[in-house]
């Protein structure tokens, strides 16, 4: 699967987190998914919340429309993010299919 791919309206995106960061951002590819590092731990769901916030401003939708498709109790998580018109600048550069 490439970082990001278009379904209709959706964006799908493969993702490979890093939590317990010093801030939470972007930082590039890794192992053919889009690394993100997480300020929150990987306790009690926050790093899963932390991840759909991140990416639920960073696409202009609200939370709902951001769902973890696969991956929830891992690092590797495949996000599908419903209703995004334009591909954020952040996220262009990854490769969409």
């Amino acid at each position: 699967m490439a970082l990001l791919t278009r379904d209709g309206d959706d964006l799908l995106l493969s993702c490979y987190l890093q939590p317990r960061a010093s801030r939470t951002e972007i930082i590039g590819e890794h192992d053919g998914a889009l690394k993100i590092r997480l300020s929150a731990p990987p306790v009690d769901g926050a790093a899963n919340a932390e991840l759909v916030a991140f990416l639920a401003k960073l696409c202009g939708v609200p939370k709902q429309q951001v769902v973890i498709e696969s991956g929830a109790t891992g690092r590797r998580k495949r996000v599908r993010i419903s209703g995004v018109s334009n591909i954020p600048a952040p996220l262009q550069g990854s490769g969409v299919r």
